[in-house]
């Protein structure tokens, strides 16, 4: 019997996370999450079982609600640089859950690191 397409994104994304956890113990998470129509970022404590920091395209104030393209992606990246720096974090490990890394999800990482987060 075949795997279904989302049976085999919660294996990777579980191969990923597990993977990131060996090595990355104690700094916080940055982890994405890719629809259709959005893009959202979390940075998350997994000691604590905190969310330090979020960013999205349905914020209001970011002006993106219902864009999903490259240009948003940057834009929600270099929103969570920021506030992460006000949370008091500077390096985080990138989770990037079951999605490949490229694209959006790469543009989100890319603005993240010029924006002052160590990624």
């Amino acid at each position: 019997m075949a795997n279904s397409k989302r049976t085999l994104f919660l294996k990777r994304r579980l191969r990923v996370r597990n993977k990131l956890r060996k090595v990355n113990a104690g700094r916080p998470r940055l982890t994405v999450h890719r629809s259709n129509k959005n893009i959202s970022v979390q940075l998350i404590d997994d000691e604590n079982g905190v969310t330090l920091a979020a960013a999205s395209t349905l914020e209001k104030d970011l002006g993106l609600a219902g864009k999903n393209n490259v240009e948003a992606a940057a834009k929600v990246g270099a929103a969570i640089a920021e506030r992460a720096k006000k949370a008091g974090v500077e390096e985080a490990y990138f989770d990037r859950g079951g999605f490949l890394f490229h694209g959006k999800v790469k543009a989100l990482a890319d603005a993240a690191r010029e924006g002052g987060l160590k990624i």
